[in-house]
């Protein structure tokens, strides 16, 4: 097998690659407005209430229609994974990983048709889009070489006497809840862990992205995966969601999403429910107030340009995005009015043509951002931005929007937004500065901008987070190159992508033999 290499994201100024995408965005749209089931045992179930999935750049256009179904289809799925449990657990690792890289192989011919719905479903441009698609893959490669490592001979220490061994087994049942940010990848990426471990499932998509969650399905049906190993299930939050996360035949729990939501499972899954024979298991991985430091030593049109990637890429809303700019009072002035400039020339409009900057993913998401902004405008100077942008199309769009003077202590630099809003905030020194990066309930991601090594240096030790960058964007996490995920509030200290993810969904067993 070859060595895992990170699938390339395509170049979109590339002119066939754009035809090939814009291509595939016309057959996307050929098929809007279809009704999709829910998949339980391999069977097709149906709810009476319905999810509605819309485009957040054209809110009249359907993109399909989900089941949003209760604790009566959720208890069917919870059945049907427990029976494939007993057999998916026994089948080899080496049949199982089989079954991840023949998917990465159909997400690579079904490529721009993936990316075609997620543009249309969540806003994503065309880049944002394929690196999602790709990062997919790299999960899939990545964790099936992983398995065939887990699954060959373990070491231990010889005791005279006995044989010993240890090996790996899983868990059981889990609940994969995976986000609306990064629909394809992240979804792709616990569920396919879990299930390579030998573990069964209920997958339960984002409603607000429902349609990947049914891509994927449809892949992992069509490479041969069996019934029942993989279950998916769209369904209301409140009421089945809680139910999975309760139930006593659930053994472990794969989150992303928000603190709260993260908080929230937590604690339910704590509680041990009657019948219950084990401790759940929860993989969260939850938000961020992420920070760029600027220091006085360092490369400004770099910074500026790390600083609105980040920020801005997919509307800000990232986990990992910028959401705050700490910058050294020694180039403070200057590095705002770069900032604006390179702010004032991004450009908004419908991700289908392909604009750096598209639509907030829903209404509701839409108006918890402009609350932050009216926040903002009591807690500092609006530099640029601050509107929402009527559009013929209804969309969802907000302006980049860039406040600085802003208080380490102000809610728009403590609390996690996830839309494109920036808070710059001025440090005396790098002292200062570290002491401001850190000073918050999260410890996602963060950049330190300098020509300095013995700041670097420091920043790599003291700066408390679990993916630190220096001299470069703090978005764009590579499968096994940036193992990702975070400190504190920021989730469960899990590796997304790293070399000991897999452990989370397994369980170490020691045999001893006398001679």
């Amino acid at each position: 097998m070859k060595e895992f290499r990170n699938e390339p994201v395509l170049d979109f100024r590339d002119v066939k690659n754009i035809r090939k995408q814009r291509a595939a965005l016309e057959q996307v749209r050929l098929q809007l407005g279809k009704e999709y089931p829910n998949i339980i045992a391999g069977k097709r179930v149906y709810s009476e209430s319905k999810t509605i999935s819309r485009n957040p750049a054209r809110p009249e256009e359907i993109i399909g229609v989900f089941q949003k179904s209760g604790t009566d289809h959720a208890e069917q799925a919870i059945t049907a994974a427990l029976k494939a449990f007993e057999h998916w657990k026994n089948v080899p690792p080496k049949q199982r990983a089989r079954y991840l890289f023949k998917a990465a192989n159909e997400i690579r011919r079904r490529r721009f048709e993936i990316n075609a719905w997620m543009i249309r479903e969540v806003g994503k441009n065309y880049t944002e889009a394929d690196a999602d698609t790709c990062e997919a893959i790299d999960f899939l490669e990545f964790y099936g070489r992983e398995m065939l490592r887990y699954a060959e001979s373990q070491p231990v220490t010889p005791v005279p006497g006995e044989t010993n061994e240890l090996f790996y087994i899983p868990l059981g049942v889990g609940v994969i809840l995976p986000p609306w940010n990064f629909p394809f990848a992240i979804l792709v990426g616990m569920t396919s862990a879990a299930i390579v471990t030998g573990n069964t499932v209920v997958l339960k998509p984002s409603s607000d992205s429902p349609m990947m969650g049914w891509l994927f399905a449809e892949i992992m049906q069509s490479v041969g995966l069996p019934k029942g190993v993989l279950n998916f299930l769209v369904a209301s939050g409140a009421e089945a969601g809680d139910y999975l996360v309760a139930h006593p035949k659930t053994r472990f729990i794969a989150f992303t999403g928000s603190m709260e939501v993260g908080l929230h499972i937590n604690e339910l899954a704590a509680k041990p429910q009657p019948g219950q024979i084990w401790i759940k298991r929860v993989v969260a991985e939850m938000g961020g107030k992420d920070a760029i430091i600027v220091d006085s030593e360092a490369d400004l049109d770099a910074a500026v340009q790390g600083v609105v990637t980040s920020a801005f890429g997919f509307q800000g809303q990232k986990c990992s995005a910028c959401s705050r700019a700490i910058v050294d009072r020694a180039v403070y002035k200057e590095f705002v009015a770069k900032l604006r400039d390179a702010v004032a020339a991004l450009h908004v409009g419908p991700p289908e043509d392909n604009y750096s900057v598209g639509p907030v993913v829903s209404e509701r998401q839409k108006n918890t951002v402009l609350q932050y902004i009216e926040i903002g405008k009591q807690e500092g100077k609006l530099l640029i931005g601050g509107n929402a942008i009527e559009h013929e199309d209804g969309g969802y769009y907000i302006e980049p929007t860039v406040f600085v003077d802003v208080k380490p202590t102000a809610r728009i630099a403590q609390e996690e937004i996830f839309g494109p809003v920036l808070a710059v905030i001025k440090a005396r020194d790098f002292d200062d500065a570290l002491r401001i990066a850190n000073g918050t309930i999260y410890g996602l991601t963060g950049a330190v901008y300098s020509r300095n090594r013995k700041k670097l240096e420091r920043a790599r030790i003291e700066f408390h987070v679990g993916n630190l960058y220096l001299n470069r964007k703090c978005t764009g996490a590579l499968v096994g190159g940036h193992p990702f995920g975070g400190f504190n509030m920021s989730g469960t200290d899990s590796k997304a992508g790293g070399r000991d993810y897999l452990l989370l969904f397994l369980q170490a067993k020691s045999v001893s033999r006398k001679l």
